[in-house]
């Protein structure tokens, strides 16, 4: 774990925001990539890329605020607006940036999901590297794993905070592998299989959640809820369903038409 990259007089570079950028960077070079045929769509993303940040950003804050800590920041409203502070949900930062995804090719009058089918690959990739920042953070721990394996966080981390030197399941880094499982498989899936426009952004979505879903009963972060979930399992769960509802509407014209 690095918290820090370095330190010159008075100004500290942590690791947590180099590797979101890098990550953001990355993903925008795969969408980039992708749509080589697609120059309509491909001259928007930059632009597209850099509004759908700040409705991620206010979109995790929303989200960890008023489904994750709620119990604890309906008495601390001001601290609400402290994000410097930490506190941001991943799922409530992709709700933002589809919203903001959405808005924005209605204004271009652009078509959202071939826009979206464009951005997944590079999202999931994004999402999987940016992982590296929660484990070089100590954040999105996991629960411990009470054997005489797992990771261990020094002192200083949110980790520690919470567990002390007990051995702790990978979480944040399994999660972060299964996101580069997802990317493989919906780069995969179109020379597979001739999907309808839409149908592999509504892929990456519903296969991230299951994962996001299964690793949650590991982690060691998070209040739990009605059947033991936590609200992470909760926000995978309805977006699995509002996925499964999109595949369906998607699909449902293309099976009218052969019918």
């Amino acid at each position: 774990m690095l918290q820090t990259l370095f330190t010159v007089g008075g100004f500290s570079l942590g690791s947590y925001g180099v590797v979101v950028a890098i990550s953001l960077l990355i993903g925008l070079g795969v969408a980039y990539y992708l749509a080589s045929s697609e120059k309509e769509y491909r001259q928007h993303l930059i632009d597209l890329l850099l509004y759908a940040v700040i409705g991620a950003i206010i979109g995790a804050r929303l989200w960890q605020v008023l489904f994750y800590e709620w119990e604890y920041y309906s008495l601390h409203l001001v601290e609400s607006f402290m994000i410097w502070h930490g506190g941001m949900a991943i799922q409530g930062g992709l709700v933002g940036a589809f919203i903001v995804g959405w808005i924005y090719t209605r204004k271009y009058k652009l078509d959202f999901w071939k826009m979206a089918d464009i951005a997944a690959p590079g999202i999931i990739l994004g999402q999987g590297l940016g992982r590296i920042a929660c484990f070089l953070n100590g954040d999105a721990f996991g629960s411990p794993t009470n054997q005489g394996f797992g990771l261990v966080y020094p002192p200083g981390t949110p980790a520690y905070d919470a567990y002390g030197s007990q051995p702790l399941w990978p979480a944040e880094v399994w999660e972060g592998q299964w996101d580069m499982i997802v990317f493989a498989l919906i780069l995969i899936l179109p020379r597979w299989l001739k999907l309808p426009k839409g149908i592999l952004f509504v892929s990456y979505i519903v296969l991230y959640s299951l994962g996001r879903f299964g690793l949650e009963f590991l982690r060691g972060d998070g209040a739990r809820y009605l059947f033991n979930w936590t609200s992470a399992q909760w926000s995978s769960m309805g977006m699995i369903v509002i996925a499964l509802i999109s595949a369906a509407v998607l699909t449902l014209p293309r099976m009218t038409a052969k019918n």
